[in-house]
């Protein structure tokens, strides 16, 4: 006994599985799938109709041929077989078609002519309607120009060649050819209907469809909008959406801020890792949002520092004074908002204006970052600092001395710097006053 080749069992599971499933194929098309599932959908319709058509003239006791409707129903469940075996829907819609537009001429020649086969060559109306739909609107004008000459040269031989009903091929009474006519009017009629509406049902399925993914893929969208703003400034995530390059610019004037958490390491000993995050979260989200009301930029979070800037990507040219009013308000803040401050944390601030570089760093994780002289004195600035004390530089001071409360001067050493005249800030000018 002879063995299967070993791939005989999985093709034939796999033709088994594309006719359980008409042909469709996991990657076709929304379009594809549809008009697969129309032309076997009509196949089926018509195989049901031509052994109704045929029980019913044998019903009635008028012997018609059943050669032709018989080879039309193999040659319909063969071409779906040679289908379903070469995947070739190109093939298989001309074929089918084409089935559709001669058979009903065939079976009516066998029966004489069009009165005594009742309008049997309506059902050839099939092929250029299933062409609208598997082919288009375009390719279907040929299929329906095929049917009329098809039409025309049968109605021309039977008034050419007309013979008397008693030599008819098949001797249909008047009555049951009337009967006959008005089926084939209605089934067909009724069939084009029932194929149309299935087409557009499942369209607007399809399009609900894509409508639905449409806003799924709008929504992801904005969420990555959001993630990316998150991550840069809008200006710069823009270019970045729109330009491959490396994003760097030079900025002739920029205020730049840090923030350093005092004594954050001894605080975080005594904490579980969580108590370390949900604490310097509601820090650091306290201080997004002053960031935003003031109109700043902020850059980064390192550890327990927190870095902001003006002058870079905003629309605020009193960026430095901003800048002020935030460090001011940060301090605030921590003094009285002990629900974001829950452990009565404290800060040392540094303010530095300048020049600066910012850019764009690396391709992946990437993230958005100050350089330059002026980034190097605010921090030192910073880590030079006391708790509560905002220190800033000499070209910050100039600008804001006529607005701005400042304590006497210090001398700092700062590193690869040193020594340099320093300006505590206290505050707006009139505030203490005021309140």
């Amino acid at each position: 006994m002879s063995l299967a080749p070993p791939s005989a069992a999985p093709a034939q599971a796999g033709f088994f599985a594309r006719l359980r499933a008409g042909g469709i194929e996991p990657d076709d098309s929304e379009e594809l799938r549809l008009n697969k599932q129309l032309l076997l959908f009509a196949t089926g319709l018509v195989s049901v109709a031509t052994m109704l058509w045929v029980s019913l003239y044998w019903l009635f006791g008028i012997q018609v041929p059943v050669t032709w409707p018989y080879l039309f129903l193999l040659a319909l469940s063969g071409n779906v077989l040679l289908y379903i075996a070469t995947r070739n829907f190109d093939l298989f819609r001309v074929t089918q078609l084409a089935l559709f537009l001669f058979a009903p001429f065939a079976m009516q020649w066998s029966m004489g002519n069009i009165i005594t086969a009742s309008g049997v060559i309506l059902w050839g109306l099939l092929a250029p309607f299933g062409a609208i739909l598997c082919f288009g609107v375009r390719e279907s004008v040929a299929w329906f120009f095929a049917w009329v000459m098809m039409t025309a040269l049968s109605g021309f031989f039977d008034y050419a060649l007309a013979m008397p009903a008693s030599q008819a091929a098949v001797k249909v009474p008047v009555p049951i050819s009337m009967i006959f006519f008005a089926l084939n009017f209605i089934a067909v009629a009724t069939m084009i209907f029932v194929l149309l509406r299935y087409s557009i049902q499942e369209k607007r399925k399809i399009q609900a469809r894509l409508e639905e993914a449409h806003q799924l893929l709008q929504i992801e969208q904005e969420r990555s909008e959001r993630l990316l703003l998150n991550i840069l400034p809008a200006p710069v995530a823009e270019r970045l959406k729109h330009d491959e390059q490396t994003i760097a610019d030079g900025f002739a004037d920029a205020t730049v801020m840090f923030a350093d958490i005092v004594n954050f390491t001894q605080v975080a000993a005594n904490m579980t890792p969580t108590q370390v995050f949900g604490m310097l979260n509601r820090i650091f989200s306290a201080f997004d949002d002053l960031a935003e009301r003031y109109g700043l930029e902020k850059i980064k979070t390192i550890g327990d520092a927190y870095m902001v800037a003006g002058g870079i990507n905003t629309e605020n040219d009193d960026y430095s004074a901003a800048i002020a009013d935030l460090a001011l308000a940060m301090q605030a803040l921590l003094k009285s908002d002990f629900v974001a401050n829950s452990a009565h944390l404290e800060m040392r601030m540094g303010i530095g204006t300048g020049p600066v570089v910012a850019g764009v760093v690396g391709k992946k994780k990437f993230i958005y970052d100050l350089w330059g002289d002026t980034v190097n004195l605010a921090s030192r600035l910073t880590s030079e600092s006391v708790p509560g004390m905002i220190q800033c530089d000499a070209a910050t001071y100039r600008r804001l001395a006529d607005r701005f409360e400042f304590a006497e001067p210090r001398i700092l050493r700062l590193k690869g710097k040193g020594e340099m005249t320093v300006y505590p800030l206290l505050g707006r000018k009139g505030a203490s006053k005021a309140s």
